[in-house]
């Protein structure tokens, strides 16, 4: 929003500075956007008297002149402005000074062999219009020698400020000076009603065919106009701030959209055909040729004002071309009307058309404004055009905008931090122009003024122009209650300034936050980094499949069969992220890279309800082992698999002498070289194995392929324990080797199991080591080679001591497996 000082003052009396205004304007909520000074350009600009003009013997088209910039000595200016001649004033520039319209710094030079010294200024090398047809031709009473900013009111400031959507009434001059007058910085003028006397019947009726195009409006006709160039003082206030004069009748209804936030819209009553002007819908296959020059393809959704020949205007957005005013025109319509504000920014939006009526509709206009500011631009259009006015005509009901709300003081301190006397809070919200109702030492009830469309309360909001449907109704069910209050403890804080309300820091909830991430995904981000670190690389796939190429991965139940797949060959929700994997290495080795290594954190489908959702950890390596100088290239095999899972599961806390390992493992997995880690009987933490032959065919995978699942909402939480001294025993751990002799069908983990059992006290790790089957065996035997740590805590293990734990460890190994030692 954008005004000058000049025409705020014009609504405000004050004594304050620039400064002052600016510094108040940011202190109630009017962000000031920024100040610009028109006056520093042309600073340097004097009046100047042409004393002698002849023509250039050099050149036929310029003018050889004798100026007198006021200080009697004459300068020489070779001009080319046709209108230049003796005696007559204008504007001269002196070397040194920069022209804003030509981007220039004036310097003194020779055309065609005679000297000019200065230059005599058109509007448009001063950046105040287009006109450059010649000089500036000023009248014979300008003073010489005086500043032409000075003299031509070129040194108002112009104040531009950031307004928030819910505030309507700003984006007026009359809304700011009043918000100005309430903050204490001067007396809002009040606005006089002219006396109006109709002198015939209008042309032209309303007619509000639909109410959904308009709530209400007014129109009045004045004949007998001479449109043309408005005024000077018009045109500068215009430009000043960014718009373009056009012409008187138009200008004036700019006047108005920006001095008191009413929009409106002027129509050439001879060019209207036929005597209604009707307010409907657009209908199918109809269109506007608007005043900008472009031409609309209107929809049903657009309200719109309508002749007999069609549409004449987008109804508070934009005018049509076909009845708009220019120098022809004799006889004039005003349209004053109220409009919707969802549908107005809806059919702007749809058509991308940004008008100042439209910025002002959609945020709610003034509803009880449009009889005065209809009577406002009457008088103004008949000063500046001459005429006579005829009777108003009306459509539609003036809406029952009149509503009430109440503050509870206390609200002032526990909603708004600021402790702020009754009568102080009760004396802003006057000045505001809300009126006081009822009031006792607790609360104040006050009429909102009619300006105030932000404010809802209790009243006729179900005919409030500038509430949506929705809005009203809540409000007339008393679900609007609270905010009305708050919007009320807004307005008292503003005004006496947001500079004073005191700043809270938020409460701290303790010393330490809380961790950003629930332990599930703390879970799944650390095994996704564990995969990573072991050289997989994490994928991101689809979380369905062809269902034929599911059912080798486990059940495909129809509920999980998707309705409307995205693809024929994607239509069910996987039983694993392995089959993905697959897929992903199968789609790899087509393309030349056989030897992947792959990982994703997805999820597994078992049934549609949430626990049926499974989060897993899941791996695919299909090939062969990089190449390297130390060891040959292998291809993966199972225990790749089983060496992720344990990685997995160590990374995550599981006790690792707990888990065990069996041997019945889905049967998408080799059924020899598989397994299921379990930590008891039924909690199974992860499945591993090399990929069926079977389904490494079906999958066009001819390579080895191994895979593992890891599910991570199995895995239970570590027990927090307390933090104390690091255990760090005085003596050296001991470590002694076994080989025991046990049938091919025994687990390792039980030989391990039972060695780790045999002392708890004194047993701390046990490892196996070498795994041997051969000719110097007993068929059916394996030699097992583990590794046992002794840690001693208390002393140095002496010999006996030590062949008494080793004959533990032989006896419990023994016991559980029928190992004997070699």
């Amino acid at each position: 929003m954008k005004f000058t000082l000049s025409w705020l003052k014009a609504h405000l009396e004050t004594e304050a500075s620039l400064d002052e205004i600016l510094t108040v304007l940011n202190r109630i909520g009017l962000e000031v956007e920024g100040v610009e000074d028109r006056g520093a350009a042309l600073a340097a600009f004097r009046i100047a008297k042409v004393v002698e003009a002849t023509q250039h013997p050099n050149a036929d088209r310029l003018r050889a002149l004798k100026v007198d910039p006021g200080d009697g000595n004459l300068l020489s200016v070779v001009c080319g402005a046709p209108n230049a001649r003796a005696g007559m004033k204008g504007v001269v520039a002196l070397p040194g000074a920069f022209i804003p319209g030509t981007g220039i710094t004036l310097k003194k030079g020779e055309i065609r062999g005679m000297a000019s010294e200065a230059m005599m200024l058109s509007a448009r090398e001063m950046g105040l219009g287009e006109d450059h047809s010649g000089i500036v031709d000023l009248p014979a009473d300008a003073p010489l020698g005086e500043s032409y900013v000075r003299w031509a009111g070129l040194d108002d400031p112009v104040i531009e400020i950031s307004v928030t959507p819910n505030r309507g009434d700003a984006l007026s001059v009359q809304g700011v000076a009043r918000d100005l007058a309430a903050a204490g910085l001067g007396r809002l003028k009040p606005l006089e009603r002219p006396a109006i006397t109709p002198a015939y019947p209008s042309p032209l009726r309303w007619e509000i065919a639909d109410e959904r195009a308009c709530d209400y409006v007014l129109g009045r006709a004045i004949r007998g106009v001479r449109n043309g160039p408005s005024p000077k003082w018009l045109q500068d206030l215009l430009v000043a701030i960014g718009q373009r004069p056009i012409n008187a009748l138009v200008d004036v209804t700019n006047l108005y959209t920006y001095g008191l936030g009413r929009p409106l819209h002027v129509f050439d009553v001879a060019k209207v055909k036929g005597s209604t002007l009707t307010m409907r819908m657009a209908r199918e296959g109809e269109s506007l040729a608007a005043l900008n020059g472009k031409s609309y393809a209107l929809t049903p959704e657009d309200g719109i004002i309508a002749d007999e020949t069609g549409p004449e205007a987008l109804g508070g957005i934009i005018g049509g071309a076909p009845t708009g005013c220019d120098e022809t025109t004799t006889e004039v319509f005003i349209e004053c009307a109220l409009f919707d504000p969802v549908r107005i920014a809806l059919s702007g939006r749809r058509h991308d058309i940004r008008t100042d009526a439209r910025a002002r509709f959609e945020r709610g206009v003034d509803p009880a404004l449009p009889r005065l500011g209809l009577e406002l631009a009457t008088w103004t259009i008949m000063e500046l055009c001459g005429g006579e006015p005829s009777e108003v005509v009306a459509a539609g009901e003036e809406p029952r905008w009149q509503r009430s709300a109440t503050l509870r003081f206390e609200r002032l301190a526990g909603l708004g931090g600021a402790d702020v006397p009754a009568d102080e809070a009760v004396g802003i919200l006057e000045r505001l122009g809300f009126t006081v109702q009822a009031r006792d030492a607790a609360r104040v009830t006050v009429a909102v003024p009619s300006w105030r469309n932000d404010i809802a309360g209790a009243g006729a909001l179900d005919q409030h122009p500038s509430l949506s449907p929705e809005r009203a109704r809540a409000a007339a069910e008393g679900c609007a209650e609270v905010e009305p209050e708050a919007d009320l403890v807004e307005e008292v804080l503003r005004i006496r300034g947001l500079d004073q309300v005191p700043p809270v820091s938020l409460p701290v909830a303790g010393i330490v936050p809380p961790p950003a991430l629930t332990p599930k995904q703390s879970r799944a981000v650390l095994a996704r980094r564990v995969l990573a670190a072991r050289g997989m690389l994490d994928c991101v796939s689809f979380g369905f499949m062809e269902a034929k190429v599911a059912a080798r991965f486990g059940e495909t139940p129809a509920v999980l069969r998707l309705e409307n797949p995205i693809a024929a060959d994607l239509d069910q929700m996987r039983p694993t992220p392995v089959a993905s994997l697959l897929l992903a290495a199968s789609r790899n080795a087509a393309r030349g890279w056989p030897d992947v290594a792959l990982s994703e954190l997805g999820a597994a489908y078992r049934d549609p309800t949430p626990e049926g959702q499974l989060a897993v950890a899941a791996g695919v390596r299909a090939g062969h082992t990089p190449r390297h100088w130390a060891e040959p290239s292998r291809p993966f095999d199972a225990m790749d698999a089983k060496g992720d899972v344990l990685a997995v599961l160590a990374a995550l806390g599981v006790p690792m002498a707990a888990l065990q390992v069996t041997a019945d493992a889905p049967g998408f997995y080799h059924p020899g070289r598989s397994g299921v880690v379990r930590q008891g009987p039924k909690t199974v933490l992860a499945t591993f194995g090399e990929i069926h032959p079977q389904v490494r065919g079906a999958l066009d995978l001819s390579g080895p392929a191994v895979g593992f699942e890891v599910f991570l909402d199995a895995i239970p939480e570590p027990k927090r324990r307390k933090r104390g001294a690091p255990d760090l025993p005085a003596f050296q751990p001991l470590r002694r080797d076994f080989a025991f002799l046990v049938d091919a069908t025994v687990p390792s983990e039980a030989v391990l199991r039972a060695a780790r059992g045999a002392d708890k006290a004194l047993v701390t790790d046990v490892a196996l080591f070498d795994c041997y089957a051969g000719d110097k065996l007993p068929e059916g035997k394996v030699s097992l080679a583990i590794q046992v740590t002794l840690q001693p805590r208390e002393a140095t293990l002496t010999d006996a001591e030590i062949e008494t734990v080793a004959a533990k460890i032989v006896a419990a190994v023994g016991k559980a497996t029928g190992a004997v030692l070699r």
